[in-house]
């Protein structure tokens, strides 16, 4: 169960990388004047991923990947892996909830922003 818990903690970092390090990309990517940021698969991706986000917080309904893996480590405890630790410390922190919901949904603005200034290509031009 430790090996499946630290898979869906890998998934969630990957996730949380995808919100973060694709917000990151596009406004470096206008800058730089990477075409690939203008994708709309990845940019509607990218954006429904961060609402999703936003949306659950909002509604008070706990990151379905976060209770997957407490189910986990709960059925078999003991700790888990060294990369397991790592990835929890940096993706868990110890405040308030309302924190996050302010974050998330921040962040779900910038992003919707940054839609209007960055915009991606219409769906009829490749």
């Amino acid at each position: 169960m430790t090996l499946l818990a630290d898979l869906v903690l890998v998934a969630h970092f990957l996730f949380v990388s995808f919100v973060v390090g694709g917000f990151a990309l596009i406004v470096a990517g206008a800058a730089l004047s990477w075409s690939w940021i203008r994708n709309r698969a990845f940019r509607i991706a990218h954006l429904a991923a961060i609402a999703v986000v936003a949306a659950e917080s909002l509604a008070g309904i706990a990151c379905p990947l976060t209770l997957w893996e407490d189910a986990l480590r709960r059925a078999e405890p003991g700790g888990g892996s060294f990369v397991g630790r790592w990835l929890a410390r940096l993706l868990y922190y110890d405040l308030p909830e309302w924190i996050f919901t302010l974050a998330y949904g921040l962040f779900a603005i910038a992003v919707a922003l940054v839609w209007w200034w960055i915009p991606p290509r219409r769906a009829d031009r490749v």
